[in-house]
């Protein structure tokens, strides 16, 4: 048991609750995969993701609710704030750009678009792994390799929206159609870069505490 565990009341697992809310961004990052990929992306779609940004942000107020309770925490409450936070802003990005599609009327499978969403549920998945490893910091090897990955994928991702807005310059004609695909793929890269900062985050909160 680290001492993070041992210091915070049982009344209030914090570490659970980070779980549950990085659970939902998983969800819905494997969701708006699933459906760009197969072109079936729709109102419905839409309303599901939303769903699971409502059920994240009731978390995120349930973990600064409980903060506000407490007397003794386990890290500083300005972190604590600073990675509910971040975390909700996933699922949140998720949810725009998911509704910008729809908005846009860009539903049929775009190849660029489905990296995209390859690589957002990657690197949500791995957050996730940096989230639990919250639990016990002793292994730091853990920590730092699944940071890795979020960094690597956060480059990657920087690369093909290079790419993608590249092809798009090149091949469109139509400038509506430019405006609209260049702030998708802007905003996809968005999601990528809230999970470099989330995993900055908890980075430093463990350097906090060694």
């Amino acid at each position: 048991m680290s001492i993070l565990t041992r210091m915070f009341p049982n009344a209030f697992n914090l570490f659970d609750l980070y779980e549950k809310q990085i659970g939902y961004a998983v969800e819905a990052a494997t969701y708006f995969r699933k459906t760009v990929s197969e072109g079936t992306l729709s109102k419905e779609s839409l309303d599901k993701i939303h769903d699971l940004e409502h059920q994240g942000d009731e978390v995120a107020h349930e973990i600064i609710e409980q903060l506000n309770k407490t007397f003794i925490t386990p890290f500083d409450r300005e972190d604590i704030h600073k990675l509910a936070k971040e975390i909700d802003d996933i699922v949140d990005m998720i949810n725009t750009l998911t509704g910008r599609l729809l908005l846009y009327k860009l539903t049929k499978v775009n190849k660029n678009l489905v990296e995209f969403s390859q690589m957002i549920e990657e690197s949500v998945v791995s957050v996730e792994r940096v989230i639990k490893c919250m639990r016990n910091t002793k292994d730091k090897t853990l920590v730092k390799d699944a940071c890795v990955e979020v960094n690597r994928l956060e480059n990657a991702g920087d690369a093909l929206r290079d790419k993608a807005l590249t092809e798009l310059f090149d091949t469109e004609k139509d400038p509506i159609a430019v405006i609209k695909w260049k702030e998708i793929y802007q905003e996809a890269e968005t999601i990528l870069d809230i999970c470099e900062d989330v995993a900055h985050v908890v980075e430093n909160i463990i350097v906090k505490q060694v």
